[in-house]
């Protein structure tokens, strides 16, 4: 089972994650909507030169242009680039055909069963699919905290014949459960893996990192 965490904001953090298995970080760099993890490209850029070979560095960006995020990845020495926001299909062609090298996600929000074809619509543009959920009302597309419909998500495994990362809601409460449900190739976790007491909301909680990898890790689908 792979695991990414998302929403790396540290050196010290990413330091963590790593040593405790992680096969990938993710940074949001580059935003439109709500978040409280976004970082520079500069700083991303210097956290991602510092992970070992065999780490994925993952650029999280809801820009929609082509060349902005290009330009981003570029910047931040990114290994794989995932699409959070309805970036148009001509957009990720730019994209693909501009950084070929680049494995491109494209994050799908399940909102309900259309998410079904949502997700196959994107077969042979991007390499997985990322089922995240999204707050509308606080204008988030990811990290909201929030979980969806599992079984939805485990239809879309079953139909769609790309890699499928589940997100959304996940914590090392609930992780085991979602695996089994799912039977994802990946799983995503950022704010279920925070510590926000004392304004520390964005930092990552050692213990809770740990554990999430352990019970994700356990699985062998």
């Amino acid at each position: 089972m792979r695991v990414k965490i998302c929403g790396i904001t540290n050196l010290k953090d990413a330091k963590f994650a790593v040593s405790f298995d992680a096969d990938a970080l993710g940074f949001i760099v580059g935003v439109r909507r709500k978040t409280e993890d976004a970082i520079s490209p500069e700083e991303a850029r210097r956290i991602i030169r510092s992970l070992p070979p065999y780490v994925s560095s993952v650029l999280v960006t809801d820009l929609l242009e082509a060349k902005h995020v290009i330009e981003l990845c570029k910047a931040t020495g990114a290994t794989i680039i995932q699409l959070q926001d309805e970036t148009p299909l001509d957009e990720i062609r730019r994209v693909r055909k501009s950084l070929p090298s680049i494995r491109l996600v494209k994050a799908v929000h399940v909102i309900g069963p259309q998410a079904v074809d949502k997700a196959r619509s994107y077969e042979g543009f991007v390499d997985a699919i990322l089922l995240d959920t999204i707050n509308v009302k606080e204008d988030r597309t990811g990290g909201t905290g929030l979980t969806h419909d599992w079984r939805i998500s485990r239809r879309i495994r079953e139909r769609c014949y790309l890699p499928v990362i589940l997100a959304g809601g996940l914590k090392p409460e609930n992780i085991e459960e979602a695996i089994r449900i799912v039977q994802p190739y990946g799983v995503d976790v950022n704010s279920g893996v925070e510590n926000s007491e004392g304004g520390l909301h964005g930092r990552k909680d050692p213990d809770r990192v740990k554990a999430f990898i352990e019970k994700a890790k356990k699985f062998t689908l």
